[in-house]
């Protein structure tokens, strides 16, 4: 484990990065010895920062949730970021692509929580007792890492490469909709470049809830009622030009947009 100095030194180089959109090299260069535990608590030191300065946090996004990315990542289990309510972006207003390094988006099914989750015995039961609805979502995401080099604990520090999010206007119940079937095609200016299926998300995105609730409880954290979670992509993620406009179509569930200049 890293002294406490380097964690904050490490999370100061993050801050700045994004504040001042110039990348850092990846972290695991540096100080190959840094572990999972490093990375979340270098990234618990920029929320608690942002959170000192007005930030709210609204929710979390799961990564790393698909089988394929975490072969790629050598890990077995997903990460998770934050949501805060200044990262929320809108469909009916344009992203400034240069307030960001090198932005992707990718495609989720978003869940709001009508009543707080239990911490470490969650179960997909009381994901899905607790959910009020689904969402048609695009996660906006970015890496502070040099040209989106990253390992795993790169990715975990710099807040699970976590930037903005936009949900859409239509809700479904649990009950209304499979979780577990509902297609995604995403377009960018008109052409489909991207397809799935919510069960991409470690079979049921409600698993990668569940797993939310209870990682999050190791470090004194709870979802709660209001909040919104993003399980993880269907799709693969895609780079962000000026001038895209991005469409997300989810069977049974309706639709988001989101666009760049």
């Amino acid at each position: 484990m890293l002294p406490d100095a380097v964690r904050t030194q490490l999370a100061d180089e993050l801050a700045r990065a994004e504040d001042d959109r110039v990348a850092v090299a990846p972290l695991i260069d540096r100080y190959p010895g840094i572990d999972v535990v490093d990375a979340y608590e270098i990234q618990l030191l920029n929320i608690q920062r942002r959170l000192r300065t007005g930030a709210r946090v609204i929710g979390h996004k799961v990564g790393l949730s698909s089988k394929a990315m975490q072969q790629m990542m050598g890990v077995d289990e997903p990460d998770y970021g934050h949501l805060l309510a200044d990262m929320e972006v809108f469909e009916d207003v344009p992203v400034d692509t240069s307030k960001f390094l090198l932005p992707r988006v990718e495609v989720e099914v978003g869940f709001v929580l009508g009543a707080d989750l239990p911490g470490e015995d969650c179960t997909e039961a009381d994901v899905l007792a607790a959910t009020v609805a689904y969402a048609p979502s695009i996660e906006l995401i970015d890496s502070r890492i040099n040209d989106w080099k990253i390992g795993l604990t790169d990715t975990i520090a710099d807040n699970a490469s976590s930037a903005g999010w936009v949900l859409g206007k239509e809700r479904v119940a649990p009950g209304d909709i499979d979780i577990k079937g509902i297609d995604a095609v995403l377009t960018r200016n008109g052409e489909v470049i991207a397809e799935g299926r919510s069960d991409a998300v470690l079979g049921d995105p409600v698993i990668a809830v569940a797993w939310l609730a209870r990682k999050v409880a190791s470090f004194g954290v709870r979802l709660k009622a209001g909040d919104i979670v993003l399980p993880g992509s269907c799709t693969r993620a895609i780079d962000a030009r000026p001038g895209d406009d991005f469409h997300a179509e989810f069977s049974g569930l309706g639709s988001v947009r989101l666009r760049f200049s």
